[in-house]
């Protein structure tokens, strides 16, 4: 099984996935810098006022936000299915070890963030330091280059997918506040004859597009974040042998560059026009910044690391021969690496567009202290090849 596993890792598909994300990482970085460039220039205003802009009855920013993002939660869907059906979590006492790690760099950071927010009006920003960025994890792991085992890369991805469905079921259960069940029932109803086309071996991706598009609908104007749409419509597209004939292998295939070079670009240009005023560094002293930073860096790694090695203790699984606890704690700095999906949630999490802003800044501040401390504990302890 694990000959497989890794023969499926070494295929073109992972070597797609990989090698996109490292690139979009490097992206991203440019994005993010842009976009803060512009905030506080003498074009602030106009650069700003283009993300709010109204088209139809929203801003373009809420577009990118609930419809673009709903096609990268697809990509991450498909890749949780391919994972459960032939990948690393296809086998129980494999899933274990990055099942547990990603509980424990949910819970954990979690924790920490309510220690400080707790009965307070910002306690509902629990939810930012849970996830971790798959692509700049990925990204900064991969400037390592052949000195990364492949079982580390298996970790890595696997622990990110997992992270990232905790944060889309924890948006899912608690960023809702008002459901119109009709909606929700029609977005459900369509889902289930999704399912039974499943079922009945249809293998054409047009009815489960056109469906997705119609729940995507129903499911906006249900209460829950429309994001959802996207991984409940992976799931409901057959998955076949896994090969490159089946449709879900074409359209994740398919959805690697666009999600990696358009979407997550957009998203970080809109989303990260952070103005940097005076008082932003006296930011870092508020309760839910202290959260979202010792979340990120320290809550990360001890999560992930000490649920391994609990999972590892009482024989649920065993550590990869070519892994050592050190590696599986430098790795953990690496989940804390929030940015795409702790931005997403902090949208959610708060009304208040100062603290939303200034949420932000400490995101990408603790993404990047996590990131480098990630890189240079995983330099020294990495063998060169």
């Amino acid at each position: 099984m694990r000959t497989s596993i890794k023969r499926l890792y070494q295929s073109e598909l992972f070597k797609d996935f990989f090698e996109n994300e490292k690139s979009s990482g490097l992206v991203l970085i440019g994005c993010t810098l842009i976009s803060l460039l512009l905030a506080n220039s003498f074009f602030s205003s106009q650069y700003l006022h283009t993300w709010h802009m109204q088209i139809g009855t929203e801003s373009l920013e809420y577009w990118i936000n609930d419809g673009l993002m709903t096609i990268f939660f697809l990509l991450i869907g498909l890749e949780l299915e391919r994972e459960v059906y032939i990948g690393e979590l296809s086998n129980i006492k494999e899933a274990l070890l990055p099942i547990f790690a990603a509980l424990g760099g949910i819970l954990v950071p979690a924790g920490i963030y309510l220690m400080f927010n707790y009965g307070t009006a910002t306690q509902s920003g629990a939810g930012i330091p849970m996830a971790t960025d798959i692509a700049f994890a990925l990204g900064v792991l991969s400037l390592l280059g052949n000195r990364v085992p492949l079982s580390l890369k298996i970790f890595l991805t696997a622990l990110a997918v997992i992270d990232d469905l905790g944060a889309i079921l924890v948006i899912a259960f608690f960023y809702t506040s008002t459901i119109f069940w009709t909606n929700l029932a029609i977005a459900l109803g369509i889902l289930l004859f999704l399912f039974i086309l499943n079922r009945m071996k249809v293998h054409n991706l047009i009815p489960y597009l056109a469906g997705g598009v119609v729940m995507w609908y129903f499911m906006l104007n249900s209460g829950i974040h429309a994001t959802i749409t996207g991984v409940l419509l992976a799931f409901v597209i057959p998955f076949g042998d896994g090969t490159k004939n089946s449709i879900s292998y074409k359209l994740q295939h398919f959805l690697h560059k666009p999600v990696a070079f358009i979407i997550l670009p957009i998203f970080a240009l809109a989303n990260t026009a952070i103005v940097l005023s005076p008082d932003i560094v006296s930011a870092l002293n508020l309760d839910y910044s202290k959260g979202i930073m010792l979340g990120l860096i320290i809550g990360k790694p001890i999560g992930i690391a000490l649920f391994s090695f609990l999972a590892v203790a009482i024989g649920l699984c065993k550590l990869p021969k070519d892994l050592n606890w050190k590696t599986i704690i430098s790795v953990g700095f690496l989940g804390g690496i929030g940015f795409t999906m702790s931005i997403f949630v902090t949208l959610l999490a708060f009304t208040d567009h100062h603290i939303i802003n200034n949420a932000k800044f400490i995101i990408l501040i603790a993404s990047l202290i996590a990131g480098c401390i990630g890189f240079m504990l995983l330099k020294l302890n990495l063998k060169k090849k």
